[in-house]
């Protein structure tokens, strides 16, 4: 039986971690480039998250317990949607007003 974490920070840097491995992984997997920038993106978030126990400073760009910002989760769902070969979301578009 898993013990639950004492403290919801390393619980939360520890998934992150694992997120950012998992992410890696797949890409090498499935035989996936990333650009030099996903990779980049990679290696520093890892070092910010291991280093200081989050990868943002600001509170005001993800929730108080994450380990990772918000926009940082959207990039980190993209890099693995990208290495099981589904197309990138398109996000949130604005369409233009269509005439009925």
């Amino acid at each position: 039986m898993k013990s639950k974490p004492t403290n919801q920070r390393e619980a939360a840097k520890r998934a992150a971690l694992n997120a950012l491995k998992r992410a890696r992984r797949a890409a090498e997997a499935a035989g996936v480039p990333l650009s030099e920038w996903e990779g980049e993106f990679l290696g520093s978030v890892e070092g910010r998250v291991t280093t200081y126990g989050r990868a943002f400073g600001d509170p005001e760009k993800g929730p108080a317990g994450a380990a990772l910002s918000t926009l940082q989760g959207v990039k980190l769902k993209e890099i693995v949607a990208k290495a099981k070969g589904k197309p990138r979301s398109q996000g949130l578009r604005r369409t233009p007003f269509k005439k009925k």
